[in-house]
């Protein structure tokens, strides 16, 4: 049976990956899942957190947010202090991007990953990690191009996305209907080896098996392997 969009239970949603979709910052994608939209951008820093200084190493973190009309009802703007939710995402983000890159090779610069909503049905921090990797890489080839690189730091690819049980179904990349609706809702961040960064998984006043764990983090291995291609596809293509 075809989900309400008439997507197969294994089907991505459309996705769209536009870079240096601005000028200024040395990365920037726009990712679009679905009605999901996210505007990824990646900028280069000759310097670390003072933490970090004088171990010959770099840092990549990274920032989330929602713009206020993102969502149907106006959201408040993170001005003093960030929200939980905020705070756990953007985390997840950084993690799961420092899992592919080597900081040893990226020397003792900082590349800054700014993920930011612009509209949101479902799935905003797993597309936020598939657009910002794809961000990094570009923010990588600048620092390559101006000479403040010899080698690449990035030694893999990654992505994300979602899977859940709605209705005793096992569906894949939820949009938000799908999603306020599952009995269980999970994101899974794979690199391209087929490692895990990251699996969260939560039955909504549910509980589920073994087996349908199993089958929910392969449906979403499949789908990641999906995502990590048109990744490469988009890399390939040049930037207008």
């Amino acid at each position: 049976m075809a989900r309400h969009d008439g997507r197969k239970p294994t089907e991505l949603r459309k996705l769209e990956i536009v870079r240096g979709y601005t000028q200024n910052a040395a990365g920037s994608v726009l990712i679009r899942a679905g009605n999901t939209l996210v505007l990824c951008t990646a900028c280069w820093e000759n310097s670390v957190p003072p933490w970090k200084k004088g171990q010959g190493s770099g840092w990549v973190t990274a920032e989330y947010d929602m713009l206020p009309g993102a969502t149907s009802e106006r959201r408040r703007r993170n001005r003093t202090k960030i929200d939980g939710r905020t705070q756990e995402i953007q985390r997840l983000i950084g993690r799961s991007l420092r899992a592919v890159v080597d900081l040893d090779r990226l020397g003792e610069n900082s590349i800054l990953l700014d993920c930011d909503v612009l509209q949101a049905d479902g799935g905003t921090r797993t597309a936020s990690i598939t657009g910002a990797y794809v961000a990094l890489c570009d923010a990588v080839k600048f620092a390559r191009k101006k000479k403040l690189l010899r080698e690449s730091p990035i030694r893999e690819g990654v992505a994300a996305v979602s899977v859940g049980k709605v209705d005793g179904r096992i569906l894949l990349d939820l949009d938000y209907v799908e999603d306020v609706a599952a009995d269980v809702d999970m994101n899974v961040v794979m690199t391209s080896s087929g490692r895990f960064v990251e699996v969260q998984g939560t039955g909504e006043e549910a509980t589920f098996t073994r087996a349908e764990l199993d089958r929910l983090v392969q449906t979403a291995s499949r789908g990641i392997k999906s995502l990590l291609e048109m990744q490469e596809r988009a890399l390939r293509r040049r930037i207008p």
